[in-house]
């Protein structure tokens, strides 16, 4: 998703060249996560939901004239396959990047829903993913989603729980952290 920043038209002509382009500077285990992430959402959300979290967890939205969020989660799994299938070896998904999260699911759950910066729709469409993909996605896009909202505030005890939700995922130092700055002084 971080790949939609406002002048991601300047880097391909469309989303899916986007998406390509990128994945060759990453590993192989990256196309492995992204094509992981895109199937969970695409298997266990409607469409509608999926334009829901494209749009609250990307800087600027997809706009959804000329394609589907269904259709456009296939496009990324496409995409992914298609990478994969030229490179001849590629290491399979360890630790941290197979957490499911599902023993935190509670977690997170009660965090989206803490969340009253973002519509009921993004909350609803979190806790769907939280349920139906992954705690693990959901938190994640959250994550990505407070980093987007133009009305984000969190205490420093959201972020605190946020930041231990991320140790418990097992998440990079960087992943959680780059909301902190949407910690309010209030």
């Amino acid at each position: 998703m971080a790949f939609f920043h406002q002048d991601w038209c300047y880097e391909a002509h469309t989303p899916a060249e986007l998406v390509a382009r990128h994945l060759p500077d990453g590993a192989g285990e990256y196309a492995l996560a992204v094509r992981r992430d895109a199937r969970a959402l695409l298997d266990g959300l409607p469409s509608r939901t999926l334009e829901v979290l494209w749009d609250a967890g990307t800087q600027y939205g997809m706009g959804w004239r000329q394609t589907t969020g269904a259709e456009w989660t296939r496009t990324v799994v496409d995409v992914c396959d298609t990478w994969l299938a030229t490179q001849t070896q590629v290491p399979p998904l360890t630790e941290a990047d197979t957490e499911d999260g599902l023993d935190h699911r509670d977690e997170v759950v009660a965090e989206i829903e803490a969340m009253k910066f973002l519509t009921a729709e993004v909350r609803r469409a979190l806790v769907d993913c939280a349920h139906h993909c992954t705690p693990d996605l959901a938190l994640r896009t959250l994550l990505r989603a407070i980093e987007y909202a133009p009305e984000a505030s969190l205490s420093e005890e959201q972020y605190r729980r946020l930041n231990g939700l991320g140790s418990a995922l097992h998440y990079g130092e960087f992943v959680v952290q780059n909301v902190e700055y949407r910690i309010s002084d209030d």
